[in-house]
């Protein structure tokens, strides 16, 4: 099997007596577009920062290019390309000249290829820095990692203050980079641009990560929505092994509902037993997942309290 680009076991991080970090394990492989979420103060920051060489870890370990990520940081950092989600710049430089810069500080110069994503963006590089708004500040950021010859790009919810169109331009060159066997970790709180472009996520909750795999392997974690029409009135629907939310529709023997992966065989055998004469149904979506498990730790921590 290939080895991962990114190799992270059991890793800890302690800011005084808080754990910010309990225990993160996953793996990046080479061509892997790799989905990082949380709700906010979970750990996706500090686990970023500490895969930069930023902060030290308390415990575990973490590796890039099979390298430990504290002690071959600046080797590491040759090889990688990083956006935050919001990007200081400095004021009185040019858009233009900072991309330059920062190309520079990686080894990179400016190339046909920066000149093309800066068009491609829509960014004006002759303007102070201090007059971009914060979507122009990221575009700045982005350019100059699409234009890096990166291994590992590392995206920290870097399509904050991108309008609709650059997200679409953002996604696009992600997949660019997959196609040319590049990794890529994203974190990000827009959970449809995670599903379209991510082989496998990683779930993060309190510094621990609850739950890994294609969204695939996660469905069935998850319930899919089905509005149907019956012959036959579906009386006991609502009884029935693994079945939510039941509501009436407006036609006759019109029901809304949504049902667990793992009993949709034994529910399609009941309607049928109804005569099924409309029917549809809804995937589940990686929301659906999160906002599980966001009720969950919500219920967990009210019965704590």
């Amino acid at each position: 099997m290939t080895a991962p680009v990114l190799q992270i076991n059991h890793l800890q991080k302690k800011f005084g007596k808080f754990q910010a970090l309990k225990d993160i394990t996953f793996n990046v492989y080479p061509g892997e577009v790799f989905g990082f979420i949380g709700p906010n103060g979970a750990g996706k920051s500090t686990t970023i920062r500490t895969l930069l060489g930023i902060i030290k870890a308390s415990g575990g370990s973490a590796q890039l290019f099979g390298q430990d990520v504290w002690t071959r940081s600046v080797s590491i950092h040759r090889r990688l390309a990083y956006v935050p989600g919001d990007v200081y710049l400095w004021p009185n430089l040019t858009g233009g000249e900072i991309i330059d810069l920062f190309l520079k500080l990686g080894g990179q110069k400016h190339s046909a290829r920066t000149d093309q994503l800066i068009k491609r963006f829509g960014l004006d590089p002759g303007k102070k820095s201090r007059t971009y708004s914060k979507g122009n500040r990221q575009k700045v950021a982005l350019i100059a990692a699409f234009s890096s010859n990166a291994d590992f790009y590392i995206f920290d919810e870097p399509t904050s203050g991108l309008d609709p169109l650059n997200e679409q331009i953002f996604q696009n060159l992600v997949m660019e980079l997959k196609k040319e066997g590049k990794s890529v970790l994203l974190s990000s709180h827009i959970l449809s641009e995670v599903e379209k472009m991510c082989d496998r996520i990683a779930i993060i909750r309190q510094g621990e990560i609850i739950e890994t795999g294609t969204l695939a392997e996660m469905r069935h974690l998850t319930r899919t929505v089905i509005s149907v029409t019956t012959r036959e009135a579906p009386d006991g629907l609502e009884n029935q092994p693994g079945v939510y939310s039941v509501k009436a529709g407006r036609q006759p023997n019109q029901v809304s509902f949504s049902v667990a992966s793992e009993n949709t065989e034994s529910i399609m055998n009941y309607l049928a037993s109804r005569g099924i004469q409309a029917i549809q149904s809804n995937p589940p979506a990686l929301e659906d997942l999160f906002m599980r498990y966001y009720e969950q730790s919500d219920h967990t921590a009210d019965t704590k309290e």
